[in-house]
């Protein structure tokens, strides 16, 4: 009977542990934007990574839970992991959309927010361009990686990662579901084909040096049928912002502070003074680790949109219809040169 008695006792504490141990975890909803190279780690205590994953600067990712009430760390669905629910530090990047805007430090649990109302200038569009020395120190065996030169395009220009329609997790609009199963990096040449006038595809080969790896197809079938146009709209009118952005004086200053430390402060400056007073409070500042050497680099920058974009459209006023984000992102990075360092 003593025996029994213990059995029962002992199933109770484990049953009242797991009961503690679901309880722990809070579910949330919206996405988890990642603005730096962070591990996505399966168990949060051990930090076991099977598979070494780690997010992507700039990219979003679908948010599950917390793992308490004030987090320490998100869970998020890694597509391509195995497993693909992983946990990453709060520090890493920030929360968009449905439980917590990408200003709250703190996002509430899904089960207890309430309905923002309607905010206007809110972002209708982030603009995201790599500067593309620092991408290629993390992925280096990427084929666009492996052709990089130091007279090539991406050595002294901001290159097109993607034009993505807002709110976060507006994704894969009227996507076959084999196309969004094979949407994961490892499958992107799977995916259809991007078809463009001859001078929009020479161009975009150039400015979306990530071609090579089927980037194009990626961001179509992601953000580009969410916009509302052909994909030779889509990606005529990036291309067009991308263009804006290295006419300006916010190319020079990456340019001629190539190997050199780069402030968020000094990127917004130079924004306002390309597309005026305030537009650098639309900028939001990205950086990734060299895993060779640890230095803190200048991976991406987004900017919030908002107003119709179209071929006559002025960077400067879609800017400055967005709404100010009060997080610049990283404060500080180098300005990578080309070349794995």
């Amino acid at each position: 009977m003593r025996t029994l008695t213990g059995l029962v006792f002992g199933l109770a504490l484990v049953a009242a542990s797991l009961t503690g141990a679901a309880r722990a975890e809070v579910k949330m909803s919206g996405s988890f934007v990642a603005d730096a190279t962070c591990p996505a780690t399966q168990a949060i205590k051990s930090g076991r990574n099977p598979g070494n994953i780690a997010t992507d600067a700039g990219q979003s990712y679908e948010l599950l839970a917390g793992n308490k009430g004030a987090p320490t760390h998100y869970l998020i669905r890694v597509p391509g992991a195995d497993p693909e629910r992983r946990w990453v530090k709060v520090d890493c990047g920030h929360v968009s959309g449905g439980s917590a805007s990408g200003e709250s430090a703190a996002p509430v649990p899904a089960d207890r927010e309430k309905p923002a109302a309607p905010a206007s200038g809110k972002p209708e569009y982030v603009l995201a361009l790599s500067w593309q020395p620092a991408f290629c120190e993390t992925r280096p065996g990427k084929t666009e990686c492996k052709a990089q030169t130091a007279a090539g395009f991406e050595a002294t220009h901001f290159t097109l990662h993607g034009l993505w329609p807002q709110p976060n997790g507006n994704f894969y609009c009227q996507v076959a579901a084999a196309d969004k199963a094979n949407d994961n990096p490892a499958r992107w040449q799977d995916l259809p084909p991007v078809e463009l006038e001859p001078n929009t595809r020479s161009e975009l080969d150039r400015v979306m040096p990530g071609t090579a790896s089927a980037l194009d197809r990626h961001e179509w079938i992601k953000h580009g049928t969410c916009y509302g146009k052909s994909q030779q709209a889509y990606f005529s009118d990036a291309l067009n912002l991308t263009r804006a952005v290295n006419a300006s004086s916010v190319r020079d200053l990456f340019t001629q502070n190539i190997g050199r430390d780069l402030t968020s402060d000094q990127i917004r400056a130079a924004f306002d003074r390309a597309f005026g007073p305030g537009a650098g409070k639309r900028v939001r500042v990205s950086c990734v680790k060299d895993p060779s050497s640890g230095r803190r680099l200048v991976g991406e920058l987004t900017l919030g949109l908002t107003g119709p974009i179209g071929p006559n459209a002025s960077l400067s006023e879609l800017l400055l219809a967005s709404v100010p984000t009060n997080n610049a992102g990283c404060p500080k990075g180098i300005g990578d040169p080309i070349a794995f360092q």
